[in-house]
């Protein structure tokens, strides 16, 4: 039955979008031509000159739409991943329609209409399926549409999937029961019993009336899991493995087919993929040079205030450990007074340090001293956005004695970072710090160095914990 549900609203759900096009399409054709937002000139057509394009788009972007994964069960795709989606695909399809029309030679179809067809067409689908997926919900929390399965195995993967399946009615997930040869049956948690052993696979899946199994046996247990999925798939059932693995990998890992072998990956970062890291490099170099433009006349004034209230050196360089784990010198504004190697602390600047000169001070607390740092994105010692980067004997410190801090060097440091927009700069937990920095490795997309640069830009300059 869930198969069937799913397959029409598979067929609701195109049916939907094709009607979502042909509205986007309309709407960006009035509003080019009948709003009175655009200046009418030579590449007027007729609506129906412009509808007959319809007979590309539709069947164009449904398949884009199919490529691009978009027909999915909603339960496996996030909101967000949906909408990204969607932009990709219709971004895409822009391109691959302006490309057709150059080859055909109608170079009087309005670019102005296309683009305004884009931005609708976006804002529509994202709508259509947000309120489709509201819907949905509401269907499945009042019992309807429901998934029908039974988990293999009591550990804590178990109970980590049962919380997460009650934290969530709205995916539709019914678990009938669990089967396990180490709880006595009748163990609950949280309402679902232990109702027989791993061997009632035998009965249980001739009878045919569950949509999904999942196989949640314990790291001691993994000795049947090859005899528990062949059993599985002779049934013909969907099956699933939730590893046990979560307490000792507490990490984001990720699977790659290698030849037919699958490997796990303890930690995905998206950034050791060469096109993402060249992207990233690009809007880098791009970001650095305009940065640089933009606050030369701040730098100019710095340096002129500095050469009369503090004679010494404009520019103090120290040795920082950047991507994998390779020391580089980064640049900043001296705000201290001038020291010798061998009488540097090695400490934080702590409040009322007498070390920072006054104007440094200022410097420090807006960031202005950070700005030589530009110089270092240049350079490719460090990206516009990352974890920041830290001295060598701080380093060995903290690899001791905080977990997973030393995976921040599998990226490029950063003159910003998701730890600093959220407040975590100068003296603050270095724990939680490690947390956001983490977090942003493993999440990492272009949307997201830009959300960071916006964020810096009304709240990461003005540093509370700058001494």
């Amino acid at each position: 039955m869930i198969k069937k549900n799913q397959k029409i609203l598979n067929q609701i759900q195109v049916l939907l979008d094709a009607l979502v096009l042909f509205i986007a399409y309309f709407v960006a054709w009035y509003l080019r031509f009948r709003s009175g937002l655009f200046n009418l000139d030579a590449w007027y057509y007729s609506l129906r000159e412009y509808m007959r394009l319809l007979l590309f788009i539709i069947p164009e972007y449904l398949a884009l739409y199919y490529l691009f994964h978009l027909y999915v069960p909603k339960r496996v795709l996030g909101r967000r991943l949906e909408a990204w989606r969607v932009v990709q695909a219709n971004v895409i399809g822009l391109m691959v329609l302006i490309l057709v029309l150059y080859l055909s030679k109608q170079s009087d179809i309005s670019r102005h209409m296309l683009f305004a067809f884009l931005c609708v067409n976006i804002f529509l689908e994202v709508l259509e399926r947000n309120i489709l997926r509201i819907i949905l919900r509401n269907i499945r929390k009042n019992g309807y549409n429901q998934k029908h399965m039974i988990l293999v195995g009591y550990s804590r993967a178990t109970e980590s999937y049962i919380d997460r399946i009650k934290a969530n009615p709205e995916w539709g997930y019914n678990v009938r029961g669990i089967l396990d040869d180490t709880h006595p049956i009748g163990t609950v948690y949280k309402g679902i019993k232990v109702i027989g052993t791993i061997d009632n696979l035998m009965t249980i899946l001739p009878q045919n009336k569950l949509d999904e199994i999942a196989i949640t046996l314990g790291l001691d247990e993994y000795s049947r899991l090859e005899e528990i999925v062949a059993l599985c798939e002779k049934s013909g059932i969907h099956t699933k493995f939730i590893p046990d693995y979560n307490n000792i990998i507490p990490t984001k890992p990720y699977t790659e087919d290698i030849q037919g072998l699958p490997v796990i990956n303890i930690r995905h970062v998206p950034l050791m993929d060469t096109s993402n890291r060249l992207m990233k490099r690009m809007v880098d170099i791009f970001g650095a040079l305009f940065a640089i433009l933009l606050f030369s006349p701040v730098m100019l004034l710095v340096v002129v205030i500095m050469k009369i209230t503090d004679p010494g050196p404009i520019i103090f360089k120290q040795e920082r450990i950047g991507w994998k784990n390779k020391p580089f010198y980064m640049y900043k504004f001296r705000s201290m007074i001038v020291q010798k190697k061998c009488e540097e602390e090695k400490k934080w600047t702590r409040k009322n340090d007498p070390r920072v000169t006054p104007f440094g001070k200022f410097m420090r607390r807006t960031s202005i001293d950070e700005l030589p740092q530009f110089f270092n994105v240049l350079k490719g010692d460090m990206s516009l956005v990352g974890p920041r980067p830290e001295r060598p004997q701080f380093v060995e410190n903290f690899k001791e004695e905080i977990p997973r801090y030393m995976v921040k060097h599998q990226v490029c440091p950063g003159i910003t970072g998701w730890a600093q927009v959220n407040g975590y700069r100068g003296d603050t937990s270095i724990k939680k710090r490690i947390e956001y920095d983490l977090y942003y490795i493993e999440n990492w997309t272009l949307g997201f160095d830009f959300k960071i640069i916006f964020l810096t830009l009304f709240k990461g300059f003005v540093n509370k914990n700058a001494y």
